[in-house]
C-alpha cells in the first residue's frame, strides 16, 4: 500500500509517500525556522500563510521525489492534532480534497503518536510491552505501549515541555531560536558540574516531569534572586556554557532516570523515544550509559522532527487496524489524549 502523509501541526509544512508503513519513497519537509527565528518562537498566523503556499510544491516535490503520480497512492494520512488549530485545518482540508478527488481513503493521525511510531518505524522487529517516551517542544510523556494504537499513560509533564525548556532557557542565555540545538552546543563547551541545578518532582506523581522550577533557578543564577528575564546579567559571560551544560546535564537526567524506573516498574521489554529532542546526543549517551538491561530505540534524525512519513507510516497501520478512512466532517484537535 502506497501512503502519500501530510504533515501541518505547527511551523514545518511536510509531504511524504512510504510504502507498508515503513519504505520511505519521498520525505520532504519545508521548514519555517527563517521566518519565526526573529520572533524567539514560533508566530501562528505566520506559519499558517507559509502552510498556504508551501503545501502544493512540498506535494509535488515528494511525488516527484518517489517518481510516482496521484494515480499511484491508495491512501491519504494526514495530521489532525495536536497542534496549531489554523495550521492543522490546512493540511486536513487539503487531505480531504485530495482524497475526494483522487477517489481514494483518507485517516486522521494523532501527531505525538506518531512521535512513538517514528522510533519503531525502521525496527525489524518491536518488543511490547514497552515504554513509550515523547519529548519535544510541546509535549513530555512517558507511556506503557502493549502495542501500536494501545497505550496506558504513565506521567507527563505538569508545566513546560522539555523542549520547551530548553527554548525558554536558550533565550534567557541570549542564544538563538530553536533553542534545543543552541544549548546543546554550547553545553559541549562546559563544565556540567559547576551549577547544582535539580529537576522538579511531583509529590504523589513519581512518573511526572516538571520543568519550570529548574527553567527559573538558572534565570536566578543567571540574574539573581528576584530578577526578570530582561535583568542584565550577574555571572561572567564564559560561566553561560557552565549553566547551559548544568542544565541540559540535569533535565536529560531526569528523563532518563524517570523512564529507566517506570520501564523497570511496568515490565517493560523497550524503550522507544520519539519527538525533536530524542536528536539530542546528550540524551543519547545518558541512555547509553545508564540502561544496560533494554534496547533504547531512537528514530533518525530526518524522523525526530515534525515530519510526514511517521504520520503516513502511522496512517498504513491505523488503516490496517480499522480497515476504513475517516468521513469528511472530521475536524482538528488542538487537543488530543493518547
Amino acid at each position: 500500500m502506497i501512503v502519500l502523509g501530510l504533515e501541518s501541526t505547527c511551523d514545518e509544512t511536510a509531504c511524504a509517500i512510504v510504502k507498508d508503513g515503513k519504505e520511505i519513497l519521498a520525505n520532504v519537509v519545508y521548514s519555517q525556522i527563517d521566518v519565526h527565528t526573529r520572533y524567539g518562537g514560533v508566530f501562528p498566523e505566520l506559519a499558517c500563510r507559509r502552510h498556504i503556499d508551501a503545501l502544493i510544491p512540498v506535494i509535488q516535490a515528494a511525488l516527484d521525489q518517489a517518481g510516482l503520480t496521484s494515480n499511484a497512492i491508495d491512501l491519504i494520512a494526514v495530521s489532525k492534532g495536536p497542534g496549531l488549530i489554523g495550521a492543522l485545518l490546512i493540511g486536513l482540508n487539503a487531505a480531504k480534497a485530495l482524497s475526494f478527488a483522487w477517489n481514494i481513503p483518507y485517516i486522521g493521525i494523532n501527531h505525538v503518536e506518531a512521535h512513538l511510531y517514528a522510533a519503531m518505524m525502521l525496527q525489524e522487529e518491536l518488543f511490547f510491552p514497552a515504554l513509550g517516551l515523547v519529548v519535544s517542544g510541546g509535549h513530555t510523556f512517558m507511556v506503557k505501549i502493549d502495542g501500536v494504537g494501545s497505550y496506558q499513560m504513565i506521567g507527563t509533564t505538569l508545566d513546560d515541555a522539555v523542549g520547551e525548556a530548553f527554548d525558554k532557557v536558550a533565550a534567557l542565555l541570549g542564544l538563538p531560536y530553536p533553542g534545543g540545538p543552541a544549548v546543546e552546543a554550547l553545553a559541549k563547551q562546559g563544565d556540567p558540574t559547576r551549577y547544582p541545578f535539580k529537576a522538579g518532582s511531583v509529590k504523589g506523581k513519581p512518573w511526572d516531569f516538571s520543568f519550570s522550577g529548574l527553567k527559573t533557578n538558572v534565570l536566578y543564577t543567571l540574574k539573581g534572586p528576584n530578577a526578570d528575564k530582561h535583568a542584565p546579567l550577574q555571572v561572567p559571560e564564559e560561566d553561560k556554557a557552565h549553566i547551559a551544560a548544568s542544565f541540559q546535564e540535569t533535565a536529560l537526567n531526569d528523563l532518563v532516570t524517570k523512564a529507566r524506573l517506570a520501564a523497570q516498574e511496568y515490565g517493560c521489554k523497550a524503550i522507544y523515544v520519539g519527538g525533536g529532542v530524542s536528536q539530542n546526543q546528550r540524551l543519547r549517551d545518558l541512555f547509553s550509559e545508564k540502561e544496560k538491561n533494554l534496547s533504547v530505540y531512537f528514530p533518525t534524525k530526518e524522523l525526530s522532527v515534525d515530519n510526514a512519513a511517521m504520520i503516513a507510516g502511522l496512517g498504513y497501520t491505523c488503516f490496517l487496524q480499522r480497515k476504513e478512512g475517516d468521513a469528511l466532517d472530521l475536524e482538528p484537535q488542538t487537543r488530543i489524549p493518547l
